[in-house]
């Protein structure tokens, strides 16, 4: 059952006909702590990724142009292009499930949009600018020398940092080591490097400087899926409604049984990073980051009330419905759904590591059949290709692992270089006498030193001896 959600225009949310910009106050407290910790170890993994290296590979490279990836040091060709369609697999799930579970928590605690505006930009902006309310004086305000430069020193650090965000994410298309080339080459023998650095550096830098919450509210289609993929039992972050109902303002030290805990000081409201008011139920607009939790938790312990009038809540507890039978479908559902994704993520981290450092294709020749021998024996031809998949340079050997089954290499190859591929012609004979089926399975191995790094089958066809 889909939620339905509330997509009227708020206070302070922009307008369908006409944006308003939306100034959110500096956030405080526990959760935003947690977040901040989150956030800046993400950030720190964003701009190593492409850095470190792990074998000579790097850490993380998607190369689209060559059609290489580089995950966790290992090197992976279309070849293994069954990896990356369950990798795909393991994020569509992830999507449904987790959302399904636990709401919108990816949009405000790990997407790279939330991450960079929150934590980079917006806080430039706190530092140049101050907080909400002066920056609306400011922009609202007369054109003075004052506002000129700190517009300007704004602006131009936005530039700055999104130069580098440019850089970073061409490096996970190309490698840094081929940025690297782009930075300290001419600029002429590098043009489309270059003309890409400059888009991306403007496509960032119209988007954290301008564009900003839309892309949450109105671009990020996966905020659209909420509506789809929350039911009763999904946890987001929700207003409670039985225990903030009807709101208005209260005294300190002072009970009223005739309103709620809710003192209407529109606190949630100002520190919203898109605009909404969390009090008037789920909307698509919302991203989870938990500012309006701290917000009112702060709000709460001022006037002695319980916290968490903003919570952790599935839409029935918000509700105050009856819980306890929910709860319990709830935290079962989570359990088995997290089951799901451990164990996904576990085969595709054994695909990962267990995956060999060599490919092998082995196919019969075209238009050829088996070719009996004057010496008494029966060939059949194949052509074989071995991709090295590591970044060093590897000796090899063709083993036959099948009883009475040669190999003859045509042209004779025993080496491969890094990232490099080798073709072959091979001969595989038997003698006639030893043909007991006219098909048989055979396995050739290859091997390096005395490791055998990948094993390849095919079938050999001869007439059966009589």
């Amino acid at each position: 059952m889909g939620i339905v959600v509330n997509e009227s225009v708020q206070p302070n949310q922009p307008d369908k006909s006409k944006r308003k910009w939306i100034y959110a106050k500096k956030p405080s407290g526990k959760l935003y702590n947690y977040r901040q910790v989150v956030g800046y170890g993400l950030l720190l993994f964003f701009f190593l990724g492409p850095i470190l290296k792990i074998n000579g590979n790097p850490f993380l490279m998607f190369n689209v142009i060559e059609r290489k990836f580089s995950i966790f040091g290992n090197i992976f060709y279309p070849q293994d292009f069954h990896i990356f369609l369950f990798g795909m697999l393991i994020v569509m799930v992830c999507i449904v499930l987790f959302t399904a579970v636990y709401g919108r928590v990816w949009c405000g605690w790990t997407c790279p949009q939330t991450i960079f505006m929150e934590l980079i930009f917006r806080r430039i902006e706190y530092l140049i600018e101050g907080d909400w309310m002066q920056q609306k004086k400011l922009n609202e305000g007369p054109d003075t020398d004052a506002k000129a430069w700190k517009k300007v020193l704004k602006h131009t650090i936005f530039l700055l940092i999104s130069f580098i965000i440019s850089n970073l994410f061409l490096a996970y298309i190309i490698g840094a080591d081929a940025l690297y080339k782009i930075a300290t080459d001419p600029i002429d023998q590098h043009i489309v490097g270059f003309i890409s650095i400059l888009v991306f550096t403007l496509v960032f830098y119209f988007v954290f400087a301008y564009v900003r919450d839309i892309v949450c509210t109105k671009i990020c289609p996966y905020g659209r899926l909420q509506g789809v993929l929350l039911d009763e039992n999904s946890v987001t972050v929700a207003y409670n409604v039985a225990r903030g109902e009807p709101r208005g303002k209260q005294k300190r030290g002072v009970q009223d049984d005739k309103k709620g805990d809710c003192i209407d000081c529109h606190l949630c409201v100002h520190v919203c990073p898109t605009g909404i008011d969390i009090r008037d139920g789920i909307q698509l607009e919302c991203v989870s980051c938990t500012a309006c939790i701290d917000a009112c938790d702060a709000v709460m312990e001022k006037i002695n009330k319980p916290k968490r009038l903003i919570g952790f809540y599935s839409p029935a507890e918000a509700e105050g419905k009856e819980t306890e039978k929910l709860g319990k479908k709830r935290n079962t559902r989570a359990i088995i759904y997290s089951g799901i994704l451990v164990v996904l993520m576990a085969i595709f981290g054994f695909m990962i590591f267990s995956r060999s450092d060599v490919d092998g294709r082995l196919l019969r020749a075209k238009g050829s059949t088996y070719q009996m021998r004057d010496d008494g024996t029966v060939s059949n031809l194949y052509s074989l290709e071995l991709i090295n998949k590591t970044s060093k340079d590897i000796d090899f050997d063709l083993v036959s692992e099948t009883e009475g089954i040669k190999i003859q290499v045509v042209n004779p190859i025993s080496h491969l270089i890094r990232e490099g591929n080798a073709k072959l012609s091979i001969f595989l004979i038997a003698d006639k006498k030893s043909i007991k089926q006219y098909k048989t399975d055979v396995k050739i191995d290859i091997k390096a030193g005395d490791k055998v790094i990948e094993t390849m089958e095919t079938t050999f066809i001869a007439p059966p001896a009589k």
